[in-house]
């Protein structure tokens, strides 16, 4: 059975910084890719960033070179290091798994969720 356990998350203040990780388990994942959606309240899920096996990573728009993933194929861990947070990226951070390059909304792995919340 397939399971990603997101940790890091957690109550900051604005321009801080945090660091999201994910452990997955139940099977390789190497023709998978691995990263974050986010979900605020009243809002859609929103696409934050992605990494394959090999490296190559896509990030949401709204980035810019806030966030940074990383992956660590040996542990089946992904990573989601997040500076200069804002308010506006209080949500629910889930970690997701895909096949293929990229993730979708469809994707058949998804963890539990962790709260991110950033005081002004």
């Amino acid at each position: 059975q397939v399971q990603l356990v997101e940790s890091g998350g957690g109550l900051v203040q604005a321009g801080a910084s945090l660091r999201l990780s994910c452990a997955a388990s139940g099977r390789t994942f190497r023709s998978y890719a691995m990263g974050w959606f986010r979900q605020a309240p009243g809002k859609e899920r929103e696409f934050v960033a992605s990494i394959t096996w090999s490296g190559y990573k896509e990030y949401g728009n709204f980035v810019r070179s806030r966030f940074t993933i990383s992956r660590t194929n040996a542990k089946n861990t992904v990573y989601l290091q997040m500076n200069g947070l804002k308010p506006a990226d209080t949500a629910v951070y889930y970690c997701v798994a895909d096949q293929g390059p990229t993730l979708r909304i469809q994707a058949p792995y998804w963890g539990q969720g962790t709260q991110v919340t950033v005081s002004s």
